[in-house]
C-alpha cells in the first residue's frame, strides 16, 4: 500500500451496483461503413461522415405525414389557449430547448408558447447531467406540475427509450395533453402508448452510439419543419416573409425595411416612411402599402382579423 493510502474497511459495505441497461435501438449498431474509422486519413473521415448525413434528409421525409399531423395538434393546442411542451434529454434535449428559444425573436410568438424541459435543469445545457435522464419520475413530476389538459407535449429521444421522456409522456398524457414521440427508432415499443408517433429511420452512427450525429441532425431537421409550420399556419408568415419579427438590432431593422420592399413592389424610401407612420410595426405597414388604406385602417383590420395580414387585406378588399 502507497504511502498515505487509508486501508479499505472490510466491515464497510461496498456501494449499490449502478444500473445498466443495453439499449438495442438501432443507432447502438455497428455502421459497417465506418469501421476503421480511426485508420482513416482525415479527408476519408470526413466523406464517410458526410455520406452518411446525407440519409437524414430522405429519412425525414418519410415521416412528413406524421409531422403534419403534430403540426396540426399544436395549431390547435396554441389557438385553444394552450401551450406546446418539449420534453428531452442530452443532444435531443438541447435541441428541444434551441428551437424554442428562437421562435420567439424569429416570429415574436409569446414565450409561453413553447416550454423546453431538459433532464438535469439548465445546468444541463453545457454539461452532462449524472443520470438525470434515468430518472422517470423526475419527467413525470416535472410534466405533473405544468402540462395541462389540451397542451401538446413532444418527447424528444434518439433512442425511443428514454425514462425521463417517457416518464413525462406518461404524466402528460394523464393530464389529458396530447402526445408525441419524435425519435431516431422506428421500432421503439413507446409508439404504442403516443397520439404520435415519429420515428425517422437514420439508421447506426457513424461512431457507434453518438446520436449527436445523424439522430441529432434528423431531429434538428423535424423541429425546424415542426414549428416553422405552425408559425406558418398562425399567421406569422406572408408568402414567406417573416413579418412578425422583433427588430432587436440594426440588420433586423434593414430586414424589415427589405420585407417591405419585397411584399409590396414599394420603393425603400416609401417602405420606410411607412414603417414610421405604423410606429415601427411591420403588419401595420404592410396592410397599409398593400391595401392602399390609411395606417389606422389598417390597425383596425388586424385587429378585427386576429392579426392575420391575409384576412386584414380580406376585410379592406371588401
Amino acid at each position: 500500500m502507497t504511502a498515505g493510502a487509508v486501508e479499505p474497511d472490510e466491515d464497510m459495505p461496498a456501494p449499490p451496483a449502478r444500473p445498466t441497461v443495453r439499449v438495442g435501438a438501432p443507432t447502438e449498431r455497428r455502421n459497417p461503413l465506418s469501421a476503421d474509422l480511426d485508420l482513416m486519413s482525415t479527408r476519408d473521415v470526413l466523406t464517410v461522415i458526410n455520406e452518411a448525413d446525407r440519409r437524414v434528409p430522405a429519412a425525414v421525409a418519410a415521416v412528413l405525414d406524421e409531422i403534419a399531423t403534430t403540426v396540426d395538434l399544436a395549431v390547435a393546442a396554441l389557438l385553444g389557449g394552450h401551450r406546446v411542451h418539449y420534453f428531452g434529454a442530452g443532444t435531443s434535449g438541447r435541441l428541444g430547448v434551441l428551437d424554442a428559444a428562437e421562435l420567439a425573436p424569429t416570429f415574436n410568438s409569446p414565450r409561453h408558447w413553447f416550454c423546453a424541459h431538459l433532464a438535469g435543469g439548465p445546468d444541463a445545457m453545457l454539461r452532462a447531467v449524472e443520470d438525470a435522464e434515468d430518472d422517470d419520475r423526475g419527467g413525470a413530476v416535472e410534466a405533473a406540475s405544468c402540462v395541462r389538459a389540451g397542451d401538446l407535449v413532444v418527447g424528444l429521444a434518439a433512442s425511443g427509450r428514454t425514462p425521463y421522456v417517457l416518464g413525462a409522456l406518461a404524466a402528460a398524457r394523464a393530464k389529458g395533453a396530447s402526445t408525441v414521440l419524435l425519435c431516431a427508432n422506428p421500432e421503439a415499443e413507446a409508439a404504442r402508448s403516443v397520439d404520435v408517433f415519429i420515428g425517422v429511420d437514420t439508421g447506426p452512427e457513424v461512431v457507434t452510439g453518438s446520436t449527436r450525429m445523424k439522430a441529432g441532425t434528423a431531429q434538428k431537421l423535424v423541429l425546424n419543419a415542426f414549428s416553422t409550420a405552425v408559425m406558418v399556419r398562425l399567421g406569422r408568415v406572408y408568402s414567406n416573409l417573416m413579418i412578425d419579427m422583433v427588430a432587436t438590432n440594426a440588420k433586423l431593422r434593414g430586414r424589415m425595411i427589405s420585407i417591405l420592399v419585397e411584399a409590396t413592389g414599394c420603393s425603400e424610401e416609401v417602405s420606410r416612411r411607412a414603417l414610421t407612420e405604423a410606429d415601427g410595426d411591420l403588419k401595420t405597414a404592410l396592410v397599409s402599402l398593400v391595401s392602399g388604406a390609411e395606417v389606422e385602417a389598417a390597425r383596425a383590420a388586424l385587429a378585427r382579423s386576429a392579426d392575420q395580414v391575409r384576412g386584414a387585406l380580406a376585410l379592406l378588399a371588401t
